[in-house]
This record gives C-alpha cells, structure tokens and sequence, in this order.
C-alpha cells in the first residue's frame, strides 16, 4: 500500500473529519479499502461507516469471517440493515451459515419479507451444497421470444441481477432448456427467435451437488456462472466463478492443513483461540504417536536380530524416512489429482500400476545409492565389518521394498478414503509415513533374516 495513502488516513483519522474521511474512501478502490482495513483493524467499523452503503456492502463481502463477524457486533443497527439487505443473496447465505444462529436469527428479521424468504429457503440447504452457494438474481428468457423482446425484459430486470453475460432459456413450467450468451444476442438480426440461438449443450449443476464438484464443473467448462437445478430440471438459481473461487480457496486451504496432520482451522491463524488451536492439532498427534509406538513393538519383536547384527540398527532411520517420504510423495500427488479431477475411484487400477513401476525405479535408484555408500565407506573404515556386503545388500533390497510399499500405501490411501466416503486429504502425509514407518521396519527385518541368517543372524 502507498505511503501517501497511508499518511493521508492517518491525518483525517488525527482530525477527526468524518466528511473528508468519507469522500476520500469513497474515491479509493474496494481493494485499497479491505488494505486499508487490514493496516488499521480497529478503525475497520468507522472505515464502513464512512463508505456509501453500495461501496460498503461491497467492501464488507470481500472480507473474511472473522473481520465481518467483528464488525457487525461494533457498527451502528442502521448499517447492518442497509448491509444485510445489499448483500447478494449468496454472500449472505455465506455469512448466516458461519454467524452463530441467535445472531442470525436477529439478522434475519432485518430483511425484506422478500429476501427474508429467500435467505431461509438457501440456509435450507446442507452446508456444503451448491444451493447454499447459489444467487436467485438471474435473467430467464422464453425460447418463443425474439431479439427486442429479449433486450426489452433484460433492460428491465438486468440491473437486478448478479450477472448478464449469460441469459437462460426455461419453458413455462420453468424448467431449464439452454443458456445463450448475450454476446449471441447482440449479433445477431432483430427477427431471430431465442430457438434459433440454442445449441442444446447445457451445462448444470443440482442444487444437491457437493460444492467441491462444483469447482471441477467450472474448472473443466471455463465458466463464468453456471445454472442451478433440482432433480426434475426446475431452475432455482446460478453460481458465478467468484463463488467458486472462494469456496476452492477455503478447500484448497483445509486439504492442506489436514494433509499437514491437523484439523481444518476454520478462522486465520492469527486469530484462532491458542486453546482451540492446541485442540485442533492434539488429536492428529496423539493418534500418531500411537501409531508410531508400534514401531518400537516391531523392533521389539525383532531384538534377538538386533542384538546379533548391532550394525543393523545404524540402517534404521534410513529406511523408514526414505519409506515415508515415498508415501508422503505418493499421498500428496494423488489428493493434489483427486482435487483438480484428474484422478477418480476408478482410476484405481491405473494408479497402482503407475505407482509400482515408479516405486521399483525410485526404490531401485535409492537402493543402489544406498549400497555404493556402504561399499565406499569400507575402502576407509571396518565399521560394517566382514559381511559388508551381506549388510549392503540388505539395506539395497529393503529400501526397494519399502519405497514401493510407500509408494503404494500413500496412492492407495486417499483412493480408498474416497470409497469409503471419507475426505481423501485425512490420509495425510504424516498418517501415511507413520503406516510405512512400522511396515518399513518389518520389511527390513525380513529381508536381513531371509539374508543374513546363518552368518551374522
């Protein structure tokens, strides 16, 4: 942000000049504002205030929850109203479904009896549904219709609704037939019938569809809206790509956290409550360090090798790091596929064959490199003994099996995660690396005893 600006603000907040201040943010871009609320949060509310209400509903719908929460507990009631009733009803439908439901209910009876219906029929709808994402302002047209009837209805009911670019054609019983881009519609001679414009290649989304496949639909078709229906093919409404793109962030955002080993925080970092914080994260720890205590049992059950063969041990931090690593490899590329639609369930099959060629190849790879360090380090110290090379083909062979085994637990996880019904990010890398590190161990062991029994075991 400019330094200029920021000294400006900084002067009329100083004065105290509410009129300067408001015709000074009135001129600046929505964006310089949300900046301008984020270098000075506590005069955020006072920044609103100041705003006219169509510039405010506008800055106050690109900020996140946390900020929107905080100021509607410090501005003035009449604010709220205007704010509440100039949001778009999917913007709203997003603030009511995050706001605890006392607030909501005061807020909602701020609404028009019109919007008040409206916001009650979307907040209807599950949480992670497309109907909660979906606006009711849109332009319908009948396929009888010709070229100025159309411009005709669109100047009238346009300016109402959240976007133009695409006008939908419905029958009588509303059900949805097509959608024509206004493009068409301005190229086209005045005489030419809507019909004639539909090319019957409809893309919709149901009003019971996951948001998440929402965000692949748009993805695939590069869309600016897309129209929502219900089962029997009934328009109720459109979700346009700014939607979209907020919902992919805040997926994107939790896949990451739980692939990290946490639960998805559902505020900033640096406002999430230290307790809450602790709690979101102690129970991914704890079910993994329960995991990873069967690691000591299965280096339990094979002491006697270890007392025998000391030397073995030294190996160990090698080939249960280069296992989970693999797994984690693998798990990332495949939760990173399933979201950008690449790689479904099905493609199970595929996936395995892919991940066991690559997985020989990297174990392979990592496995020679592992037994030439052996070879070299004896050429200057007798650490590994006589049987170096017994010792080096061990730690060969046991880093291919589990680079493999890695490679196909961390692919497989989210696939079967999926099946099941589950979110594929929960096996997540450190889950992954804790399941390779136990099975890694008793790979290696099973190796060295088929190897070395009969000499050093």
């Amino acid at each position: 942000m400019e330094k200029e600006m920021l000294e400006e603000v900084e002067l009329l907040l100083e004065q105290n000049d509410d009129k300067q201040l408001s015709e000074y943010l009135n001129d600046l871009n929505i964006s310089d504002v949300e900046q301008l609320i984020d270098e000075y949060p506590e005069y955020g509310p006072r920044f609103i205030e100041s705003l006219s209400i169509n510039r405010a509903v506008n800055v106050f719908r690109i900020l996140d929850f946390p900020t929107q929460e905080r100021f509607i507990k410090k501005l003035s009631g009449t604010k709220i109203a205007e704010l509440i009733n100039g949001l778009p009803p999917d913007d709203r439908t997003a603030l009511f479904s995050e706001l605890h439901g006392d607030t909501v209910k005061i807020l909602i009876l701020l609404l028009s009896p019109e919007d008040r219906k409206e916001a009650l029929s979307l907040l209807g709808y599950e949480e992670d549904s497309v109907g909660r994402l979906m606006t009711p302002d849109y332009v319908t047209v009948k396929q009888d219709w010709d070229i100025p009837r159309v411009l005709s209805h669109i100047r009238r009911y346009g300016k109402n609704s959240e976007t133009i670019d695409v006008l939908y054609v419905i029958d009588d019983k509303g059900i949805l037939l097509d959608d024509i881009r206004i493009r068409e519609v301005l190229l086209v001679k005045p005489e030419t019938k809507v019909r004639e414009l539909m090319d019957n290649r409809l893309i919709a989304l149901n009003v019971k569809d996951p948001q998440e496949e929402a965000i692949n639909v748009f993805r695939m078709n590069n869309r600016t809206a897309l129209p929502v229906t219900d089962d029997d093919g009934v328009m109720l409404g459109i979700v346009t790509v700014d939607d979209i793109l907020w919902i992919a962030n805040e997926e994107y955002t939790e896949d990451i956290q739980k692939i990290g080993g946490t639960e998805a925080l559902d505020e900033p970092y640096l406002d999430i409550n230290l307790f809450l914080l602790v709690k979101k994260r102690v129970g991914w720890l704890i079910v993994l360090f329960l995991g990873e205590m069967l690691t000591a049992t299965a280096m339990g059950y094979f002491e006697g090798s270890i007392a025998k063969a000391v030397v073995l041990a030294m190996f160990i931090p090698l080939i249960i790091s280069s296992g989970g690593n693999s797994g984690s490899q693998a798990s990332t590329l495949i939760i990173q596929a399933m979201a950008l639609g690449e790689v479904t369930v099905s493609d199970w099959w595929r996936v395995m064959r892919r991940e066991i060629l690559s997985g020989l190849m990297l174990g392979v790879t990592l496995g020679t490199i592992g037994f030439m360090r052996i070879y070299a380090w004896t050429l200057f110290t007798p650490i590994y003994g006589p049987h170096w090379a017994l010792v080096g083909l061990t730690v060969g062979l046991a880093l291919v099996g589990v680079v493999l085994w890695g490679s196909l637990a961390g692919s497989m996880l989210p696939l079967l995660l999926k099946k099941l019904g589950a979110d594929p990010a929960t096996s997540s890398a450190p889950f992954v690396a804790t399941l390779v590190d136990v099975t890694g161990l008793i790979i290696y062991f099973s190796i060295a005893v088929l190897i070395m029994s009969g000499t050093l075991l």
